[in-house]
């Protein structure tokens, strides 16, 4: 028989985003060349009429219907242009193959311009939502040829999350890297809200005094309301997971060193390169490397005072943190979509704000209350790139903006660092400002290197031999 879907990878996210394409009434083979892998899916699909596998590339290719449908999931990098590379042999043209890992997005450009010269259509796909997501539905981000798309289009709206009104959570996105771009800033815009969640249960824990079973409780009652999202929702559980390996809750065993893959490193980069600010993403991923130096830290500890925490009520406390980090999450979704906005008209992908936010509300990591909200600014006024600049999110930057102030004052006063809180504030109070000193900057440029710089009266260049 002939399957529908091909997936290469059987690791966890390869093998269960294979059984929810069978599931979802799509035929299926895998391919692995590790041989416990394949047993695996076999073992749980049941049904090798549904879902098969095998370690051998030309008995895969062979097994799938024309055009052939092969999707990828391995480790970005080396991996995939090897995997690429020993299927091309046995392909045709017209087959499709995607990339479902996170890749970088020159690298995808380069594999679809070389495929194509070999009549291979290419999709680069962000796939979010982890394990769970795969295997119960993920948010899909599909970039490449828009025609290609078409042959993929029924299976991933069949397996992708579907969101409350339900809307399928996987669009096309645009062309080339697309959908590998936009799920590298998704990343990143993760990577803000994992580091400003963690800012403020430092807080609420150090300054607060809060038990794990009242921040369990406070963190339950925030994803009730506007706070309601994907990561907040797990941080409650979080911290009610006993540790099995002894008493107390496993939050406290856990060693503080975050680890990371790369995608939030890339969106700090490329947002330096096409010049949009993202403060609350490049010091999330620097918070990161922070905390790999975990030994350098313990004696910096050991050879510093630090100052008394000033108690305060609690309540109050509670409630500057709730405002904070809902003032937190906006300024993170802000500097992504900007940096979206330059990376569509920079890199020619024409992307649709409306439609990526729509596509986030359920299966991602960063799905969110928030979003439906950013989804409806964007629908309601295409031209706006900031959401700063949006009337609903006016009046809820207002609304929070002080008690972040507040918070973050207070947390400086308590030696609690929290330079992902502080750099969206400082991140608000510049983007808002109609003045900046940066007019001495280039008059410093000016007197050291003749840069030249503007004037507030005159048009042109100007340049001035100073202190003559």
């Amino acid at each position: 028989m002939k399957y529908d879907f091909g997936m290469v990878g059987l690791g966890v996210m390869g093998r269960n985003f294979i059984l929810n394409v069978a599931e979802s009434g799509f035929t299926s083979m895998g391919m692995d060349l590790n041989k416990e892998s394949v047993e695996a899916l076999i073992s749980e699909g049941g049904d090798t009429n549904k879902v098969n596998a095998t370690t051998k590339t030309e008995e895969f290719v062979a097994s799938l219907s024309s055009p052939r449908k092969i999707m990828m999931l391995v480790p970005a990098g080396k991996a995939v242009d090897s995997v690429i590379n020993s299927l091309l042999p046995h392909l045709d043209k017209g087959d499709l193959l995607i990339d479902g890992g996170n890749s970088f997005y020159k690298d995808t450009d380069r594999r679809e311009e070389a495929l194509s010269k070999r009549g291979i259509h290419f999709l680069g796909v962000g796939v979010s939502g982890g394990a769970e997501g795969a295997r119960k539905g993920p948010s899909i981000m599909p970039g490449g040829s828009a025609s290609a798309y078409q042959y993929i289009k029924p299976i991933f709206e069949a397996v992708a999350a579907d969101a409350w009104d339900g809307e399928p959570c996987v669009a096309y996105l645009g062309p080339k890297s697309a959908g590998n771009y936009v799920k590298m800033v998704h990343n990143g815009i993760e990577y803000g809200m994992m580091q400003l969640t963690g800012e403020i249960y430092d807080v609420l824990r150090k300054a607060g005094g809060l038990s794990n079973d009242e921040l369990h409780k406070i963190f339950s009652e925030w994803n009730e309301g506007r706070l309601k999202s994907f990561l907040v929702e797990i941080t409650s559980e979080i911290f009610s997971q006993k540790d099995e390996e002894g008493d107390g809750r496993l939050i406290d065993k856990i060693l503080d060193k975050a680890k990371q893959k790369g995608t939030g490193k890339w969106t700090s980069q490329n947002a330096m390169d096409i010049g949009i600010p993202v403060p609350t993403i490049d010091i999330a991923v620097t918070m990161r490397a922070i905390s790999a130096l975990r030994e350098e830290r313990v004696k910096a500890d050991e050879l510093y005072d630090r100052p008394d925490v000033r108690k305060m009520d609690k309540d109050e406390l509670v409630d500057w943190a709730e405002q904070s980090l809902y003032f937190g999450f906006i300024c993170a979704y802000c500097q992504g979509l900007h940096q979206l906005a330059e990376a569509s008209k920079e890199y020619e992908y024409h992307l649709d704000l409306a439609l990526i936010a729509k596509i986030w509300r359920a299966g991602c990591i960063i799905r969110a209350e928030l979003l439906e909200d950013i989804m409806k600014a964007f629908n309601e006024n295409e031209q706006i790139v900031n959401l700063l600049m949006a009337p609903d999110f006016i009046n809820k930057v207002n609304g929070t903006v002080g008690s972040a102030r507040k918070l973050v004052l207070y947390a400086m006063e308590c030696a609690i660092p929290v330079p992902g809180l502080a750099n969206s504030l400082t991140y608000f109070d510049a983007f808002t400002a109609s003045e900046l000193p940066l007019n001495l900057i280039q008059a410093q440029r000016d007197y050291f290197g003749s840069h030249t710089y503007e004037r507030k009266d005159k048009e042109g260049s100007f340049h001035t031999e100073w202190g003559k």
